[in-house]
């Protein structure tokens, strides 16, 4: 039971810590960062902390307590914590390969993130071990690999420190402002030495869950109707990862939402009504009566949460002038001031911009006498490229305002608030 209470323990803290954002302290490092400060590493470290809360990295807690206990007795916590701290590493290795490669090349990483190539490989590993948590398989390497696999140092290590550069991967496009600032500077500054420990610093935070999550997890019961419960819950968190991560990919998931409130209450009732039909409590073990009353709740509360995802990331709708070219041409014929949103569909911040900043009524009706363009950097090519040089959106999201004489009056290359946004259209003439 104590293990139990840590499990749900942690649980409920990421549900809180991810709705308290974490916009202020992106904020705070963009500024110790343009100022050299050491304070940028310390801000590092709690923005890796606070991001390991957020709901992007739920999908990786049932890997780690696979990884650190929770398959058998015979794990200790010593080593647990010592397996734990492998994992972390080889999250470190990922992050700090990234802030070297992206330190040479000067691309911000997100814009792999639209490719099918990378997001396919990542929903389908969601997938899998979505499976894996309903029961339909158990994911180990064969006895003859594993044999092998002893001799050269034990499975173990070596499984954790392969999952944790997986684990890497998976989060990186999901870790908000802070990752964002940490990759803006180093692709502007080119600093391989700073900008790689500051990467590196940021996974150590990030990994503090883990540390947390090994230090409890040989606790934890093997088995259970309760462990049955978290297994499927765990299960749909998968599923919804990887519909997730399609969005950026899959047109129709990506437009799928509208931001009326009764859209949200339908699929609301719909997860209740998939958890009163046992989507959660049932297993697929049971009976064929049960197992049937198990698929349609799944698939019940499966499509109802991602309504209610999609609804959120659903903005009220604004009239955007679709390019640079033709917003521009626009605001000088009309000699009206001009706001330009660089944005991408696999560009996560940039869909709760929409919705946050974009969707306020105080805010629409404050760019009632603007042209609000639209800059879509989801395949950036040569001439988006350009683009981006010339207003220097060195990251995204980033917004631009110009007066109606076309000077640039201020530019943001990070989240900003509604109020931070309405303080600033007001000096625009």
């Amino acid at each position: 039971m104590r293990g139990k209470r840590h499990a749900l323990g942690l649980f409920a803290l990421a549900l809180l810590v991810s709705m308290a954002g974490c916009t202020d302290l992106g904020d705070r490092l963009d500024s110790a960062l343009q100022a050299g400060s050491f304070v940028a590493y310390l801000l590092a470290f709690f923005g890796g902390v606070l991001t390991s809360l957020t709901p992007c990295v739920y999908p990786l807690i049932p890997i780690t307590l696979s990884i650190f206990g929770a398959r058998g007795a015979n794990v200790s916590r010593g080593r647990a914590i010592a397996l734990a701290t492998v994992y972390v590493g080889g999250i470190a290795v990922m992050y700090s390969t990234l802030g070297v490669g992206v330190a040479l090349t000067g691309r911000a990483f997100g814009t792999f993130m639209g490719s099918p190539w990378v997001i396919a490989p990542i929903a389908t590993l969601f997938l899998i071990m979505s499976a894996s948590m309903f029961g339909a398989f158990e994911l180990n390497l064969p006895i003859g690999l594993q044999t092998r696999l002893s001799q050269l140092g034990g499975t173990g290590w070596w499984g954790a420190f392969v999952m944790g550069l997986v684990g890497g991967i998976i989060a990186a496009p999901c870790t908000g402002p802070v990752l964002a600032s940490l990759l803006a500077f180093v692709a502007t500054t080119r600093s391989v030495v700073f900008g790689g420990s500051l990467l590196f610093t940021y996974a150590v935070g990030m990994g503090m869950l883990f540390f947390l999550l090994a230090a409890t997890a040989a606790s934890l019961p093997k088995s259970g109707a309760w462990m049955e419960a978290v297994k499927s819950l765990f299960g749909v968190i998968m599923i919804e990862a990887a519909l997730f991560f399609l969005r950026n990919v899959i047109r129709p998931l990506h437009h799928f939402g509208d931001w009326h409130i009764r859209f949200a209450l339908i699929h609301g009732a719909l997860v209740l009504l998939g958890v009163a039909m046992g989507g959660i409590h049932l297993t697929f073990h049971d009976d064929w009566g049960r197992r049937i009353r198990k698929g349609i709740g799944v698939g019940l509360i499966t499509y109802g949460v991602f309504g209610v995802i999609a609804w959120t990331l659903a903005a009220k709708p604004l009239e955007w002038v679709q390019g640079e070219p033709a917003a521009v041409t626009k605001a000088n014929a009309g000699k009206r001031p001009l706001l330009l949103d660089f944005s991408a569909e696999w560009c996560i911040p940039c869909g709760e911009m929409d919705v946050q900043v974009f969707g306020n009524d105080d805010v629409q009706r404050a760019l009632e006498r603007f042209v609000v363009g639209k800059v879509d950097c989801t395949d950036e090519d040569d001439a988006i490229a350009a683009i981006k040089a010339r207003y220097e959106a060195r990251t995204l999201p980033t917004i631009v305002l110009l007066g109606s004489d076309g000077k640039i009056v201020h530019r943001w290359n990070r989240v900003i608030t509604p109020d931070e946004l309405l303080e600033k259209l007001k000096e625009v003439r």
